[in-house]
């Protein structure tokens, strides 16, 4: 498998990111709950080069890829996940509710994309070439605010990049029983351009979506839809699925597994994270004026 060094440290950081947050709420020291992108790594480090300071990024609940793979910033967001000082938000943001330059997360169904399409009204109208995108999942596509924004980001012609992280299962609930017909048709419905990407190759997905992302600066909204897979729970244990179902997903773990040099990466980026919580665990609780 073809992958640079910068795009798999950046996934294998990620994947230990995540599994230290499932192993953090085993051992009782994480409160609330959390949601895992296993699996779906590779999504957000394709997509980070393609999107350049001056554009809006939008995530959802389970953003943790989103932010790292943007900010390569593991110390501030499990600061943040566990509220300790140096917190990206103080400690009241939580896991999934963060804010940063150019960022924004929220833990509520939907209610990304109409504020990404008004950011993309606004990046066309201060900054043209800049862009709006907005991370969703399957189960996204049962709200109306979907639809509502489609609607005006094909009739006002906005830099919207819809990024749909299709991992077949919203919640505990098959997409063969929530989603009816399926999201090509409906972006048709909208006149918007839609786009599948099954690959699991960094590096091939980015060539491909190269050009169609330099579009989206131009006005043409793009519905981008991830053939992806979660592998971990929906948050922190609640998984319904059978164990042996869960084990034949494909994973760009394990076809790198055999790449030279991998062993020695995934081991230094566990060791990175295991740094990272034992340092970030040690420090006071976050203070309230942080926020």
């Amino acid at each position: 498998m073809n992958c640079a060094p910068a795009d798999l440290e950046a996934m294998l950081m990620i994947r230990h990111f995540e599994l230290a947050l499932l192993d953090l709420f085993a051992r009782g020291e994480l409160g609330g709950t959390t949601h895992t992108c296993l699996g779906q790594e590779y999504v957000p480090v394709a997509l980070t080069p393609l999107l350049g300071p001056r554009d809006h990024v939008f995530s959802n609940h389970r953003g943790h890829g989103h932010y790292l793979a943007r900010f390569g910033d593991p110390h501030g967001l499990l600061a943040e996940i566990m509220g300790r000082e140096g917190a990206i938000c103080g400690g009241v943001g939580g896991s999934q509710h963060i804010r940063r330059e150019g960022y924004l997360s929220t833990g509520v169904q939907g209610e990304s994309l109409p504020l990404a399409a008004g950011s993309a009204l606004h990046l066309k109208r201060t900054s043209p070439g800049a862009l709006a995108c907005a991370y969703i999942g399957d189960g996204t596509w049962g709200q109306g605010a979907v639809y509502e924004t489609l609607n005006i980001a094909a009739l006002w012609k906005l830099p919207l990049l819809v990024v749909v992280e299709h991992n077949g299962i919203a919640q505990s609930t098959p997409a063969s029983a929530h989603l009816a017909g399926d999201i090509a048709g409906r972006a048709a419905a909208f006149g918007v351009r839609h786009v599948t990407v099954g690959s699991l190759e960094v590096g091939e997905i980015r060539q491909a979506l190269e050009p169609l992302v330099a579009e989206v600066r131009l006005g043409e909204p793009l519905v981008a839809e991830f053939v992806t897979h979660r592998r971990g729970p929906h948050s922190k244990g609640d998984d319904t699925r059978d164990p042996a179902d869960v084990a034949r997903i494909p994973d760009w773990h394990a076809r790198h597994a055999a790449s030279g040099g991998f062993e020695a990466m995934d081991r230094a980026a566990r060791e990175l994270i295991a740094a990272v919580v034992a340092e970030v665990s040690a420090r006071p609780p976050a203070r309230r004026e942080e926020a």
